[in-house]
């Protein structure tokens, strides 16, 4: 706590009056990381009807790749904990794939629960999988596999949802 409380420039007594101990400071990051999440997927589905399939997979890969540019490498390493360990990060791991089921089911309401369900996992896991794309520091992973991860995710989406003309 005092790490943190020198490097927010903020005195460790008014940390310690906000958030007693790290788990609530970590259980208020979440939170807050979530609701920007919650925003995103409120925007993405009140156009949704309006977006092609290649631009709503576009969107959700994109989504988890912006959210880990803009999260630092704290909100990194409680985003990696396991869900186990962490009330709130099951929480917002369950949250996101159930913002991804309604998503799928507004673009896609023929598709019955089961299905969505399922595919909310696909997608979610190539979601994770973009972002430690663009998180590889050491290069390692070639351009032509970002847009082989992202033609793949539209050609899932094509080949599972009804498409309607936009």
């Amino acid at each position: 706590m005092a790490e943190i409380a020198a490097r927010s420039s903020t005195k460790i007594g008014s940390l310690y009056r906000f958030f007693p101990n790290k788990e609530v400071l970590a259980n208020a990051l979440i939170a807050h990381y979530h609701e920007g999440v919650h925003n995103a997927f409120d925007e993405l589905d009140s156009r949704i009807q309006s977006l092609s399939i290649s631009a709503l997979a576009d969107f959700l890969l994109d989504l988890m790749v912006d959210l880990h540019k803009g999260a630092g490498p704290t909100m990194k390493r409680l985003l990696e904990i396991p869900e186990v360990l962490s009330v709130k990060r099951g929480e917002f791991s369950k949250s996101i794939h159930k913002h991804i089921v309604r998503t799928l089911t507004l673009r896609s309401p023929s598709l019955t629960a089961n299905k969505a369900q399922d595919m909310a996992v696909v997608i979610l896991g190539n979601m994770k999988t973009m972002a430690a794309f663009s998180d590889a520091a050491d290069q390692s992973v070639r351009p032509g596999a970002i847009e082989e991860l992202r033609e793949m995710t539209r050609i899932y989406l094509k080949s599972r949802l009804k498409t309607k003309p936009v």
